[in-house]
């Protein structure tokens, strides 16, 4: 059995605290630790995209990363989009363009764009596939997502 770790972190804008074996994973310590279920693991080996979050700001799937090393550090995931009942843009243009099926790949999108469109707000259709092109979805094909992506960004550029 190994040794706990402290890790003190930031999820979604709260301080949390959690010990860990020091060598589980950032996906594993968010979904069984925090309670943070919208992180799926779709393949455990950082192809698929589904357990992304961002970690001080950059994207990266928790599967590949170490609680450890989140410690004193911002972790994103799909819980912090909304405020509230409130949903993002993105949430509610992925909802309006069907852009989801049985949900294994939804949480990853989301912060996947969510990334992309913190740092450019008016992506063109091959920035927005280059953007997602580490997460894999096996139903909805990815035409329904883009459109999605590029919906949530014309409204998130008219509400600046």
């Amino acid at each position: 059995m190994s040794k706990s770790t402290l890790v003190s972190t930031s999820v979604n804008g709260d301080v949390v605290d959690f010990a860990c074996p020091a060598d589980e994973t950032l996906m594993n310590s968010l979904r069984d630790r925090v309670g943070l279920t919208g992180v799926k693991e779709g393949c455990g080996t950082g192809d698929c995209g589904a357990c992304s979050v961002t970690l001080d700001g950059r994207l990266v799937c928790s599967c590949l990363v170490l609680s450890v090393e989140a410690d004193g550090k911002e972790v994103g995931t799909v819980e912090g989009l909304a405020d509230g009942d409130k949903l993002h843009p993105l949430q509610e243009k992925f909802i309006d363009h069907a852009a989801l099926q049985c949900g294994i790949c939804t949480p990853g999108f989301l912060v996947a764009a969510d990334a992309l469109l913190k740092k450019n707000s008016n992506p063109t259709e091959e920035e927005i596939r280059y953007a997602l092109a580490g997460n894999l979805c096996r139903c909805t094909g990815y035409d329904k997502i883009v459109r999605a992506v590029q919906a949530a960004a014309k409204d998130i550029r008219k509400a600046k």
